[in-house]
């Protein structure tokens, strides 16, 4: 395993040998990875990602939120194009703010994990993603972070099950006050079985199933083969097991510092935490070492 280590904005870092490869993608998750503690791009960040589409490289975010969560991250990126988001159901346009591409449940799937899911822990609250919105149960708490302004009292008047139809769903989400956060995740999981993926991105208490089909690694390479690119031309950067296949995929899979300790022992490199800019160290060594 490598690492890199912080250097000073606008000095190259150790390790950049001359002559290094470009990757031709660069796909970084977001939260705990490109973005801070506080939730912010730092400047050193945003530079490394406008240098590094400047040299021909296309930067692609990868991440568990929905895409509603990412409007506000385009300007603070250069007007970024591409986000594979809702953990990997989707391909997003920012400029747009439409959907490329979307892997969703069939109505039916949904209907049985939502039986499942009510019968294995009666007080479950849950919430269903779809590209135009998400819809919640009554009693699902959300955080301001999960639901922009104004979107309220119309997706939340009955349960989630009568909101089934139209658009597919990429995400449905399971919280649940009387059951502890781990043996949440279990319940989920057994519940699932084969029919969707238990995509955990880190947030406690909150249970992310997602169609089989569906990971961040899938979709990214579905996204770099329509691109012409090869895995091996691939950096992507993470922090959580979710991040493992995508990591694990990649021509060079690197965590942050501050990752969990399975990605930590899994990935090809290290590089600082989020808090010290590491997506940022990678860029600019691998564009000062050109």
């Amino acid at each position: 395993m490598t690492s890199l280590r912080p250097t000073a904005a606008g000095s190259p870092a150790p390790g950049a040998s001359p002559g290094a490869t470009l990757p031709r993608v660069v796909a970084t998750d977001l939260d705990g990875t490109l973005l801070r503690r506080d939730g912010t791009v730092s400047a050193r960040s945003r530079a490394a990602l406008v240098a590094a589409e400047a040299a021909g490289i296309e930067v692609v975010f990868v991440t568990a939120r929905p895409a509603r969560a990412l409007a506000h991250l385009t300007h603070l990126v250069g007007g970024h194009g591409h986000a594979i988001c809702f953990g990997g159901a989707a391909v997003w346009d920012l400029a747009s703010a439409c959907a490329l591409e979307t892997w969703g449940f069939e109505d039916a799937a949904v209907g049985e994990l939502v039986d499942g899911l009510r019968t294995a822990m009666p007080d479950v609250a849950l919430a269903v993603e779809r590209a135009d919105g998400p819809s919640f149960d009554p009693h699902f708490v959300v955080s301001p972070a999960f639901v922009e302004p104004g979107m309220t009292d119309e997706r939340r008047a009955v349960p989630i099950e009568k909101t089934l139809g139209g658009e597919p769903v990429l995400k449905l989400l399971a919280r649940s006050d009387a059951t502890d956060p781990v043996v949440l995740q279990e319940v989920a999981a057994r519940v699932a079985g084969v029919r969707a993926n238990l995509a955990y991105s880190g947030a406690v208490g909150l249970a992310e199933l997602v169609a089989p089909e569906v990971t961040k690694s899938a979709a990214l390479a579905r996204w770099c083969a329509r691109l012409g690119v090869e895995a091996a031309d691939v950096w992507a950067f993470g922090d959580m097991p979710v991040d493992l296949p995508m990591l694990e995929w990649a021509g060079r899979g690197l965590a942050v510092a501050n990752a969990h300790a399975d990605v930590l022992a899994r990935a090809s490199g290290v590089v600082p935490s989020n808090d010290e800019d590491g997506v940022a160290v990678a860029i600019e060594a691998v564009l000062a070492g050109r």
